[in-house]
């Protein structure tokens, strides 16, 4: 479905109605002047949806955000980086339901009408006095322009700020969605996978916004991975507010359908981009199964590939081994038939029938060489498809991850252990 999409600045305050700020608290490092908290809220009530992590070890911000969504939506979001506030126990709901109710109070809204979101080292209460006394500034510095300032904050191995949007007509009225995104480690296609929030002008059913939420969310963010782990905080929240003024979407309406595509066209843009990221990753892969049994088995064998440490090792030495993509088929819990089996790099096989493939192997490292490729495996038994987006293993992965030191340290320093 093609749409004349235009892209607009903004990001998670490009949707009219929607404001953001973003202040230095210290955080993580109370010498630090970085963005490490922030805030995103409506001026209009909203209807929302979320998608949280499967891990069962969850954070308490992400209880308290969850408990909240089963009797009210959201129209506000504070959000923090340095700190993921999880395996904090009663202290850190505690903390997570006074952010809440601090910035509700300032608002003018209520506390449950707050979702909180954190993220950064896990096991540490959150800084409460260092967090305190900044609400007031943030509710005060609130404005339409300030979503880049949102999405700087809530980063933390990220290099870079993470935020897209768009315009479109949806009859005789332009509706805007926009969004930003976090994620550089912890990421695997079991929603969620990092953190993302989502706002949009549009005047949506909540069946509607339910449809289309669900259908982007399956083909974005949970197709996504870098190194198979599912972090505490994961969440994804959908805004909208309804100030764009066009009529009603409804549901399995042809408006529903428009408002969908967009909504996964903001979202697929976030969720490579935080593939491409990825904790010191050098490539951006494209998994793509064909042919399969059924979809399960599709699914199977592209995640079994997309978190082989032995394949994603390969591709970040530029070897185009696919011995290793099949050995990761095998064990994926498919069935499979290993005499039949295709792989290609790009167009090019690199197995042909369970066998080595007649292309130049030089052909193939000049095509793994490259930072962006796409992996194709033929199952060659059925119809059914999956594709996932990846990324390779560094060296630097492995230095970068070996140690949080720095930051316990500092947790000393504060009383915390």
């Amino acid at each position: 479905m093609d749409q004349p999409y235009t892209r607009i600045k903004g990001g998670a305050c490009a949707a009219q109605g929607f404001f953001g700020s973003a202040v230095s608290c210290g955080i993580k490092n109370p010498e630090s002047d970085r963005l490490d908290l922030g805030l995103i809220y409506s001026e209009h009530p909203c209807i929302s949806r979320g998608a949280f992590t499967q891990n069962r070890v969850k954070a308490a911000p992400l209880q308290v955000t969850q408990l909240n969504l089963k009797t009210t939506h959201p129209r506000a979001i504070i959000t923090n980086s340095g700190n993921a506030n999880a395996c904090t126990g009663p202290v850190g709901i505690s903390d997570a339901k006074t952010m809440a109710k601090s910035t509700a109070k300032l608002l003018g809204i209520k506390q449950r009408e707050v979702a909180v979101c954190s993220t950064g080292v896990i096991g540490l209460p959150l800084p409460m006095a260092r967090i305190n006394p900044h609400y007031e500034d943030l509710v005060r510095k609130l404005g339409p322009k300030n979503g880049g300032d949102v999405a700087r904050a809530i980063i933390t191995s990220d290099t870079h700020e993470k935020e897209f949007a768009i315009s479109f007509p949806i009859g005789d009225q332009r509706i805007r969605i926009g969004g930003c995104a976090k994620g550089a480690g912890m990421i695997n296609p079991n929603m969620a996978t990092m953190l993302c929030y989502i706002t949009t002008d549009a005047n949506i059913a909540e069946a509607s916004l339910e449809r289309a939420f669900k259908g982007a969310l399956e083909h974005t963010f949970n197709r996504i991975t870098i190194d198979g782990d599912t972090s505490t905080n994961d969440t994804v929240l959908v805004l909208a507010n309804g100030a764009a003024g066009n009529k009603t979407i409804r549901r399995r309406s042809k408006e529903c359908q428009i408002f969908e595509h967009a909504l996964r066209f903001v979202m697929n843009k976030l969720a490579k981009a935080i593939v491409r990221d990825g904790e010191r990753v050098t490539k951006f892969v494209t998994v793509k199964v064909k042919n399969a049994r059924t979809k399960p088995d599709a699914k199977k064998v592209a995640q079994a590939v997309a978190n082989s440490q032995l394949v994603k090792s390969s591709w970040n030495g530029n070897d185009p081994n696919w011995g290793r993509i099949i050995h990761a088929v095998g064990y994926s819990g498919a069935l499979i038939k290993e005499e039949i089996i295709d792989i290609f790099y790009e167009s090019k096989p690199a197995c042909e029938g369970g066998l080595q493939g007649k292309t130049n192997p030089e052909v193939l490292k000049n095509i793994v060489s490259k930072p962006s490729f796409t992996i194709t495996i033929d199952l060659n038994q059925g119809k059914a498809e999956h594709y996932i987006y990846t990324s390779d293993l560094s060296p630097e992965y492995v230095e970068f991850n070996r140690s949080e030191y720095a930051y316990w340290k500092q947790a000393k320093e504060d009383g915390f252990i």
